[in-house]
């Protein structure tokens, strides 16, 4: 493994354990795809640092607990910025 492969596990690591962030969020802040962030949390980083790893899983874990949670409140935003809206973008067709 590349060393700056490593920093970058290590870094995002760290990150999510500080802030708590969505897998999401991290991929945004450093500029890779949510695919890698996730390869790097779940199989390298347990690899580099197994103490470090353990406390993402438990991030990562509670995460994916609460993720209709927050699904379910995206629908519900969507939704009521649609309504205050109506007509504009998506959704029905005006005339």
């Amino acid at each position: 493994m590349h060393d700056y492969i490593k920093e970058r596990t290590i870094k995002i690591g760290q990150c999510i354990v500080e802030t708590k962030q969505t897998v999401r969020n991290i991929a945004k802040e450093f500029g890779v795809s949510k695919s890698t962030v996730h390869k790097d949390l779940t199989e390298r980083l347990p690899e580099i640092n197994p103490e470090l790893a353990n406390e993402v899983k438990n991030i990562l874990e509670y995460h994916k607990s609460i993720r209709h949670l927050r699904g379910g409140e995206a629908t519900k935003i969507k939704y009521k910025q649609r309504k205050k809206g109506k007509g504009q973008g998506k959704g029905k067709v005006t005339k």
